[in-house]
Formats: structure tokens, C-alpha cells, sequence
């Protein structure tokens, strides 16, 4: 088990919580949790890199949207992110490097088929214990 990440079970969903030193490291460990989810990252090697450019209205919206996206590289463009980095971090925008691989079916383990980052029981916060962020994606 990871320290900065956590799967919640839960009928038809999984949950993910994840936390950080703050709210830009909680997104970061989100992200890892959300591919561990779909596929084995043990055999996933940073080679290839994608960027990454989002705004919202609220970090709730955020964090739906960096995962969402984070799982459209996977779905829709068969690349496999493994090291999240999160360049920028303010005021509702978000900018990061997924650095990770094609995915192979002879190199990688699937695991489980996620379809969407949802809003059911989201949870974003920083204190002053640090980032916290709660989601549910739908399988």
C-alpha cells in the first residue's frame, strides 16, 4: 500500500483519497492512484511525455478534469502515465508533464476498466494537516 494514497471500495465505484503536503502534491498522488487503479505500474517506464493545460471554476472541478484528462491519455490515446508532475498549481489552473509510455499488451497488466472520474462524494481540502482530496470513478 502506497502511504500518500488510499482505494476506497464502494458499489460500481472506486474511490480514491490521496494527500500531500498540500493541494498540488494531493493531485499528484490522485493521479498515480487513478493509474494503479487501471494498470499495473510496476512494468510502466517514463519514456515519452505529455503535457498538460487546465482551468475550472473550483478545485473540485480541477481535480475531475486532471484525472479526467489523465484517463483520456490512457483511453483515447493508449498512453500509459506513471510520474505526474505538476508544474503549476493556482487559482483554479493546473499545468503537468505525464511522463509514462505507450501502452503494450505484451509489456502491461490491465487491471480494472474505469469509465469516469465522477462527483459523487468529492472532496477537496487543504488545512493545515496539508491536501486531501476524496473522488469516485465509475467501473
Amino acid at each position: 500500500m502506497n502511504s500518500h494514497y488510499s482505494i476506497l471500495e464502494h458499489p460500481a465505484d472506486i474511490g480514491i483519497e490521496a494527500h500531500g503536503k498540500n493541494l498540488k502534491e494531493a493531485f499528484r498522488h490522485a493521479a498515480v492512484a487513478l493509474m494503479s487503479v487501471i494498470v499495473d505500474l510496476s512494468n510502466v517506464e517514463a519514456r515519452e511525455s505529455r503535457e498538460v493545460e487546465l482551468s475550472s471554476n473550483d478545485f473540485e472541478q480541477l481535480l475531475v478534469n486532471w484525472l479526467a484528462e489523465v484517463l483520456y491519455y490512457y483511453d483515447g490515446q493508449h498512453f500509459v502515465g506513471k510520474e505526474f508532475t505538476i508544474k503549476r498549481f493556482s487559482s483554479y489552473k493546473l499545468t503537468a508533464t505525464i511522463k509514462g509510455e505507450p501502452f503494450s499488451d505484451t509489456k502491461h497488466r490491465s487491471k480494472l476498466d474505469v469509465k469516469a472520474i465522477t462527483y459523487h462524494q468529492i472532496v477537496v481540502r487543504e488545512d493545515n494537516q496539508g491536501g486531501y482530496v476524496k473522488v469516485f470513478v465509475d467501473i
